[in-house]
């Protein structure tokens, strides 16, 4: 069996007094999805979380603490992959959505976040997403 670990971030961030996150289109477009990838050697998870977010979304973040863990199993190669993918929430600190990162995403755009576990498309993410909508609401 192998293991695979990743990070990912949801960048919360107020406009026009609403809250939105930042995603990322993969798949020619088609898959809306959150800022994740693999840690790297030496850093830690929010690093990690925080630069995927930085790569492919042309954001940066301020860290507020961690979400959870998205666990799920693959193949690859005819080999079972167990994943673990841990996400981190974050403030808007700077950056546009147009200077994402053209090699790994086919775009990156604001979704209000009461929409995102509705317009995510991968269950874990929506999850991650209904997270940080009780927190943020908490927050006000």
């Amino acid at each position: 069996m192998i293991r695979e670990f990743s990070a990912g971030g949801l960048v919360v961030r107020r406009m026009r007094g609403r809250d939105y996150v930042v995603a990322v289109r993969v798949k020619n477009g088609t898959v809306l999805a959150l800022p994740k990838g693999h840690i790297e050697e030496g850093e830690t998870g929010a690093e990690a979380a925080e630069r995927e977010v930085r790569e492919e979304a042309g954001i940066q973040g301020e860290l507020v603490e961690k979400l959870g863990d998205v666990k799920y199993w693959y193949v690859r190669g005819g080999e079972r992959v167990f994943k673990v993918v841990s996400f981190f929430l974050f403030r808007y600190r700077s950056g546009s959505v147009t200077d994402y990162q053209r090699e790994e995403v086919d775009g990156a755009e604001w979704v209000l976040l009461e929409d995102a576990p509705r317009l995510l498309a991968y269950r874990g993410e929506k999850d991650m997403a209904r997270a940080a909508l009780s927190i943020e609401a908490a927050d006000r």
